[in-house]
């Protein structure tokens, strides 16, 4: 079990962690430093998580006692998320309300995408706003919950916080939970993100490869030095990589290996997204198979890499060298600038080899809009050109 001791003796981490005392109850503690209370709990078969209250706000022993009376709740027959505080029947919780406008809505993202949106509620909200009845929230409230994101410069993350919280209020009107969302107003009240910048990218091609090179050598977990070299390889979106499972990988061991992306996790509008027309097809260059032939001995499992983390890649950039010079989505610009330099005639197939539709340079006479929606090609040979080119650049068995 935990003591206070250890409680006031948590220091943050690079990834967040959960100090556990009993019972379900835990302490989760954040990169940023910020800790929360919370409970995990079974309701109709299947776990669920409740945030208690933020520390210091809310001390050990308080925590203990409000997890007695969510579990006297729950001897009920009562489900502890629809209320806010003990004592106060059919009262439900902002918490409880988004974990519902989640539930609903969750079909309508990829699995990665859906991740990152639980995360950031449970993680900037829960903690601030998530315990109180949805009916004594206002204005100010979720004012002050937000401010606290740019307090740290986190002004974009603050933007599509608040444009949650109010989906979720929308949500509790729908469902005739409450009548109005007290959030709407404060986008004016917010900050503007700064204006946006391209992605930091290294686009020199001996500077691609000792980046390459020096990631390989850090003391690292493997699966995360492997994926980072698969990324560099195939130039995919994080999006994509992260959710990479053996299932999509077509022909490994035959003459023309092939990674098909589904189009759920591609950046594409939600209806493109389930169709399987859609899926992205990247061709494996004998060093891609090679890779992928040492994660499935190293790691094994349905995903190619394990469960990367968001801000892996990232992470071993910087310890690297790299920070503020290269980031995981540069690994696109790099494949861009460098195989443009080498093969400028073949911009319609670099696109393409990135999952633009309808090639990169426009094409005089072509409507590309409607190329897109009829031309079902996959232009799989000159694709599998570039990766391969690409995969030698890298190398160093190529002119570079």
């Amino acid at each position: 079990m935990l003591t206070n001791a250890a409680v006031k003796a948590a220091r943050p981490k690079a990834a967040p962690f959960k100090l556990a005392d009993a019972g379900g109850l835990h302490l989760y503690v954040t990169p940023a430093w910020r800790m929360s209370w919370r409970w995990r709990f079974r309701w109709q078969g299947k776990e669920q998580l409740l945030t208690i209250g933020r520390y210091p706000d809310l001390t050990l022993d308080e925590a203990r006692v409000r997890v007695d009376e969510a579990r006297a709740q729950l001897a009920r027959g009562e489900d502890p998320r629809h209320q806010a505080e003990p004592g106060t029947p059919k009262v439900r919780a902002f918490e409880y309300v988004a974990r519902a406008w989640f539930e609903r809505h969750r079909t309508r993202w990829s699995p990665t995408h859906g991740a990152d949106v639980l995360a950031s509620l449970e993680r900037d909200i829960f903690p601030a706003i998530g315990a109180m009845p949805i009916e004594a929230i206002t204005t100010p409230v979720v004012l002050a919950a937000v401010r606290t994101l740019e307090a740290r410069g986190k002004l974009e993350t603050a933007r599509r916080v608040r444009q949650r919280v109010s989906a979720v209020f929308k949500h509790a009107m729908i469902e005739g939970w409450h009548d109005r969302d007290p959030s709407a107003v404060i986008v004016n009240g917010l900050l503007p993100p700064p204006p946006a910048r391209p992605q930091l990218a290294l686009v020199d091609l001996g500077e691609v490869r000792q980046l390459v090179a020096d990631v390989d050598a850090l003391d690292a977990p493997i699966a995360g030095k492997l994926a980072a070299r698969f990324l560099m390889l195939t130039a995919v979106r994080m999006g994509a990589l992260r959710g990479a499972r053996w299932d999509e990988v077509e022909d490994l061991d035959g003459a023309e290996p092939v990674w098909r992306v589904p189009a759920a996790r591609m950046k594409l509008k939600v209806a493109e997204k389930a169709e399987g027309r859609n899926d992205h097809l990247v061709p494996l260059a004998p060093a891609a198979v090679k890779l992928l032939r040492a994660a499935r001995a190293a790691i094994g499992g349905e995903l190619l890499f394990g469960d990367v983390a968001e801000g892996a890649i990232g992470a071993l950039y910087k310890r690297a060298g790299y920070g503020g010079r290269h980031v995981p989505h540069g690994c696109r610009a790099s494949f861009s600038t460098i195989l443009n330099q080498h093969f400028p005639t073949q911009r319609v197939e670099i696109d393409r080899a990135l999952g633009h539709v309808g090639g990169g340079d426009k094409e005089e006479d072509i409507n590309r809009k409607v190329e897109g929606d009829y031309n079902r090609n996959t232009y799989l040979p000159g694709r599998r050109r570039m990766f391969e080119a690409w995969a030698d650049l890298l190398a160093g068995t190529a002119d570079g």
